[in-house]
């Protein structure tokens, strides 16, 4: 499998704020009326993922990396590959 779930204390602090600040400008995030400091969305998004309710994933192909929601479907289709 080329797609690997990679935990967070694994990385530095700076890489890990580097893959959040790329993850926040590609996908763009919603904060309803009022738009959250650059601060705050790393902030939270790291929050999420020390927390387990987001995970970093790591694709050897494509040479990408990438933050899901813990219960994003498509981990389920990933666990189904692995069996």
């Amino acid at each position: 499998m080329s797609i690997h779930i990679i935990p967070v204390e694994k990385l530095s602090t700076d890489a890990l704020d580097g893959v959040i600040k790329e993850f926040i400008s590609r996908n763009g995030t919603d904060y309803g009326e009022y738009e959250a400091a650059m601060e705050t969305k790393i902030r939270q998004v790291k929050q999420k993922l020390e927390k387990g309710l987001a995970v970093l994933l790591y694709d050897d192909e494509m040479e990408t990396t990438n933050i899901f929601r813990h219960d994003d479907p498509i981990l389920k289709k990933l666990d189904k590959i692995d069996e």
